[in-house]
This record gives structure tokens, C-alpha cells and sequence, in this order.
């Protein structure tokens, strides 16, 4: 029987595609060739923005609907996405006070009716915002969100598949061409299977898609890579900076892991998806740039860990790179059997871009759609209060300790009950693996989330691996590997 939609790529557009189409009723096949969100969807800054810089750009449209996205996915995924204070320090500044103030003003009026405060200028009871940076100069506070990309790419793969969507990682298109009406696509796995339509979300991949499945296009993708690092913690509290730099980017400083500080990003053009390496020199712009704002300093050696995401964006013919749109274009080829190309997009938007793929694809499919995810929670977040949440958490197993059952609230919300079933002790949750891991929840990610590596474990599902010896991660990829069917 042939699927209404194969989906090859399951990062965040993929997943967030595949669970709008399953809700909607279409059957549909994702295939992913390493792990969901293994590259470019949990290799990004990590927020849910409207993104203020791009009001300098004059990219209006896409500032508010990332705003009002925001606001459904606070709503959506509340164990996933929190909101968080960003101080804006008008030291160093390239850009002039009124502004600054009036992009903040701007961005305000774009959100509309949001949840979060509004933006405003630094005073003398902000001494928590203040104390880290080295010049306490005017300056500004607004709010955004900070995400799990990785895990919101996740929630989106278990909202599709409790729909009927099967989800297969570690799993390569190896061709794929259209006769009678059909896509017929060989996958790495053996299977040969047909779809009514073929959607292409490999992100950096999307031109060699295109090639390989012989389908011609104008459209063009800027790979921009944008690397991070962390730090050990650079301040207390749980808000974050955002720093102007001499060349008018902007990096930002943000609590993570909760002993330490992340830093990024950089824009530097690439030729290829596998130059996602995060480069010597990176590190230094990186260091140099929190440097000039914090009176605590870092350098290379300080660095614990980094990543480095290589970003598809839609070629709008922009010289520089930081100046690329980071909107998204729906490419959609109806010769024979259709194909959607997705170029472009970011965390944030995923889900309106879903919506409107899916209507697309419905059109040319002779399928009614709707928008069923606008209001809809994910798995696991149907949290109104978190604090509470968090509460009735501590109050039912309270072996858990204080700073894991966060951590486990935080990633995955409600479906907690149902891992936790029947377990009333330590000891029921098997094995200890190492920075609070236990052998019940490693299960779990192999079992319900698609875990196939230790790496899928530690960097991608949880980031363990940061807080784990050497040692100790060593001995959890030998569990691992012994534990496996």
C-alpha cells in the first residue's frame, strides 16, 4: 500500500511536516540517515525568538510570525521551551541608543498580546543583570525563550507516530524516481515502498537531494555554519545576554546545564554539510566576544564542549552572510507525482512551516487539511503550571533528588507517570549509569525515542555526556552495547 507522503530528513522541519500530515490523516513515512535532529536541529542557539536582529534587515513578516509561534509553542511544550530574560548591555554598542530602543519597541508591537514581558531599559534594581559585566553603562532587558531543540525535534517525531506516522532513523533514501504517478524510493533498510508524494527536508542536503532524484530547480541553499561554545558558568541566574559585536553581529551568553555558559553564535559561509566542525578560530571570535562585555574572562582552554550547525538557507542573493533571510521557501514541484522542497526555516518557525507544506501537499493530493497543530500540546506537555508540575513530581518520587527531577521533568513533562510507573525506589529505576542516568531511562530512549548510540543518549536526548568523566561515559557505551537485542 502506498504512503500519501514519504519525508526524507527528520530534523525539526521533517518531524514538525510528518506530525501536522499524520494529524491530518495522510499516512507517512519519515526516514532520517543518522538521528532525529542528529545535525543542523540540535546544533542551533537554542531559543524559540522572533529574532530582533532581523528587523535591521527589514524582515517584518518573519519577526511576527516567529513571535506568535512563540507564543503557541510556550503554550505547547512548557516542559520543553521556558521564558527567559535577555539583557542587552549598550556598551560597545555600533548601533545608537534610540535605535536600539526602538527595534525593541518594534518587536514588542509585533508579538502582540504575548505572555512575556515587555521590553525595558536597565535600572539600579537590575544589580543581578548588572553584576557580571565589566561596564555597567545603559542598557536594556526583553524576553524571548530558550528551547531543547533537540527534544522539541523529538516531541514533534512521538506526536506523528502516536498518529500513525512511521518514523525510521538510521535509515538512507537511496534513490527514488516517479513512474505512473508514484515515487518509488529504494531505502537503506531493503524496502522498496511507494508515495504519493515525496518531501524533501534534508536541510543542508536539499540540493543533492534534488539531484539524486533527478528533479531540476532555480532555487538556491547558502550553507552558513554557526558554531557555540560552552563555558564554565560566566554568571548566576537564569537570564541571558545579548552582546553587540564590532562587525554588528551579535552573540549571545546563555545559562546551560545550569554550571555553564553557552556562547554563539558565528556566521561563516561553507561549501558542504560535513564542514559543521567548530573551528579554531571560532573559538577565539567567541571568547573575544563574551570578553568585551564580562568581567569574568575565558579563553580557549576554558572551553568543555562546542557544536556547530551548518544552517540551509534560502539564497536571496544577500552578500553577506549574516544578512541571509532566515525565512523559508516551500519549493513544490507537481510534474507526475509531487515533491516539496524545503529551503530555509529555523526551530521556531517549524511548525507554521508544517502547516503550510501540508496544505500545499493536501491541494495536489485531493485531501482536506486544517490546522491541526495551532492549539494542540506535545507529549508530555500538558503542564498549566510547571512550578506546580514540578511539585507533584518531587511529591511522588521524591528519590528522584532535587536537580534530577528537574531535569527529568524538564524533558519529559507528563509522560514522567507512565516511565515511572510502578517504580517507588531508587533501586527501581535499575542500574545507576552515571550523572544521574539510570538503566529505566536509558531503556526508554532506545525503546521510545529512537535511541541507537550512547551519543544519542548523552548529547542529543539528554546532555549528560557534559557532566559525565571520562570514565564514566566509557562505561556507559559498554552498558550500552552489551544491553543491545
Amino acid at each position: 500500500m502506498p504512503y500519501d507522503l514519504l519525508i526524507v530528513g527528520g530534523g525539526i522541519n521533517g518531524c514538525a511536516i510528518a506530525r501536522e500530515a499524520a494529524l491530518n490523516g495522510l499516512s507517512v513515512l519519515l526516514v532520517e540517515k543518522d538521528d532525529l535532529a542528529g545535525h543542523t536541529s540540535s546544533a542551533s542557539t537554542k531559543l524559540i525568538h522572533g529574532g530582533l536582529r532581523y528587523l535591521e534587515n527589514w524582515q517584518f513578516r518573519l519577526v511576527r510570525e516567529g513571535l506568535h509561534e512563540r507564543e503557541r509553542l510556550l503554550a505547547a511544550a512548557p516542559h520543553l521551551i521556558r521564558p527567559m530574560a535577555f539583557v542587552l548591555p549598550h556598551a560597545h554598542s555600533v548601533r545608537p541608543w534610540w535605535m536600539v530602543r526602538a527595534g525593541l519597541y518594534l518587536y514588542d508591537m509585533l508579538a502582540g498580546a504575548s505572555s512575556l514581558p515587555r521590553s525595558r531599559g536597565l535600572s539600579e534594581r537590575d544589580a543581578d543583570y548588572i553584576a557580571p559585566l565589566a561596564d555597567t553603562r545603559r542598557g536594556f532587558v526583553y524576553s524571548d525563550a530558550w528551547v531543547d531543540d533537540a527534544r522539541l525535534t523529538l516531541a514533534n517525531a512521538l506526536d506523528a507516530a502516536e498518529k500513525g506516522a512511521e518514523i525510521a532513523p538510521r535509515t538512507a533514501l537511496l534513490s527514488a524516481h516517479r513512474t505512473n504517478g508514484f515515487w518509488h524510493a529504494q531505502l537503506s533498510d531493503g524496502r522498496e515502498v511507494q508515495a504519493r508524494c515525496l518531501v524533501n527536508a534534508t536541510g543542508p542536503w536539499v540540493m543533492e537531494l534534488l539531484g539524486k532524484v533527478g528533479v531540476a530547480t532555480r532555487s538556491r541553499v547558502r550553507l552558513v555554519k554557526g558554531s557555540h561554545i560552552v563555558v564554565p558558568r560566566l554568571f548566576e541566574g537564569h537570564h541571558a545576554y545579548i552582546l553587540q559585536q564590532p562587525d554588528r553581529r551579535i552573540v549571545f551568553a546563555i545559562p546551560y546545564e545550569d554550571r555553564f555558559t553557552e556562547i554563539g553564535t558565528t556566521d561563516v559561509p561553507v561549501e558542504k554539510p560535513e564542514d559543521a566542525v567548530c573551528s579554531p578560530e571560532e573559538v577565539d571570535y567567541l571568547c573575544a566576544a563574551a570578553n568585551r562585555y564580562f568581567a569574568g574572562q575565558v579563553t580557549p582552554g576554558d572551553v568543555v564542549w562546542n557544536w556547530s550547525g551548518v544552517r540551509p538557507l534560502h539564497d536571496d542573493g544577500t552578500d553577506a552572510a549574516q544578512a541571509v533571510t532566515r525565512d523559508y521557501l516551500l519549493e513544490f514541484d507537481r510534474e507526475g507525482a509531487p515533491i516539496l522542497s524545503v529551503f530555509g526555516g529555523k526551530i521556531t518557525t517549524a511548525r507554521a512551516l508544517a502547516e503550510e507544506a501540508v496544505e500545499k501537499i493536501g491541494g495536489a493530493l485531493d485531501v482536506v487539511t486544517s490546522a491541526r497543530t495551532r492549539a494542540r500540546v506535545f507529549p508530555g506537555g500538558a503542564i498549566p503550571a510547571f512550578g506546580h508540575f514540578l511539585e507533584q513530581v518531587r511529591a511522588t518520587w521524591p528519590f528522584l533528588g532535587e536537580a534530577r527531577s528537574l531535569r527529568m521533568a524538564r524533558a519529559y513533562g507528563r509522560l514522567l507517570s507512565e516511565m515511572l510507573a510502578g517504580v517507588e525506589d531508587e533501586a527501581g529505576m535499575g542500574q545507576p549509569l552515571g550523572a544521574g542516568l539510570t538503566e529505566l531511562e536509558a531503556r526508554w530512549m532506545r525503546t521510545r525515542e529512537w535511541a541507537r548510540t550512547p551519543e544519542d543518549v548523552l548529547y542529543r536526548r539528554s546532555k549528560l555526556g557534559l557532566h559525565m568523566s571520562e570514565a564514566e561515559r566509557a562505561q556507559f557505551a559498554a552498558w550500552w552495547a552489551a544491553t543491545i537485542d
